[in-house]
């Protein structure tokens, strides 16, 4: 989905008035690609918030391309995600709960539209991450992982992964839980928090 200028510290373009029309077109080119890839389902980038404008617009604006983006992703056989950021990473990012995510999917009025779920964001911005999941599991079709603090593999942080793969077992989960995180030395190595937790369930 478009992300803008990224390297010109954009992270995603759905919140912002007077895109629409790139952003419909960023949604064109998003499900060529996952059409391309078979990939079932894509993350929208809310975006930063910019100064000088009042948060109902951007609001209203990101419901307005969600809508629109959910709908045509519907007629392709994808869903459409959208996924909280904390504020300390990207300070300004515009979606940083999974409350608020909850709520702007509720008010599309979409059925094409759902959590990516990141663990890591989570846990700096709202905590409380078995009970949130599984309160909300019907709503989320991806996981993400890094350990909290400085966003490295499993095992290297505050999170109590174990508990937290058992519990998404416990509660249903089917979906793919992707690792994003920065290796603290090298990627083989780890990768070894993966074999772990395979050798854990069995």
């Amino acid at each position: 989905m478009p992300a803008g200028d990224w390297a010109g510290g954009e992270h995603g373009i759905a919140i912002l008035p007077g895109r629409a029309d790139e952003f419909k077109a960023g949604v064109e080119k998003a499900i060529a690609y996952a059409t391309a890839l078979d990939c079932k389902q894509v993350n929208c980038i809310a975006g930063i918030a910019p100064a000088g404008i009042a948060r109902p617009v951007l609001e209203e604006t990101f419901i307005a391309n969600l809508r629109f983006a959910a709908g045509r992703l519907k007629q392709a056989g994808i869903k459409l995600l959208i996924e909280a950021i904390n504020p300390i990473d990207i300070p300004g990012f515009f979606l940083n709960t999974t409350a608020q995510a909850l709520d702007i999917i509720a008010r599309t009025g979409s059925d094409n539209l759902f959590v990516q779920c990141d663990i890591y964001h989570m846990q700096i911005t709202e905590g409380d991450l078995a009970r949130t999941m599984e309160r909300n599991i019907s709503m989320i079709p991806h996981i993400q992982l890094a350990d909290n603090p400085g966003r490295h593999e499993s095992g290297t942080g505050e999170i109590n992964y174990p508990f937290l793969f058992a519990h998404l077992d416990r509660i249903g989960y089917s979906g793919w839980v992707g690792a994003e995180y920065r290796p603290m030395t090298t990627t083989e190595a780890g990768l070894g928090w993966f074999e772990a937790a395979r050798t854990a369930q069995g």
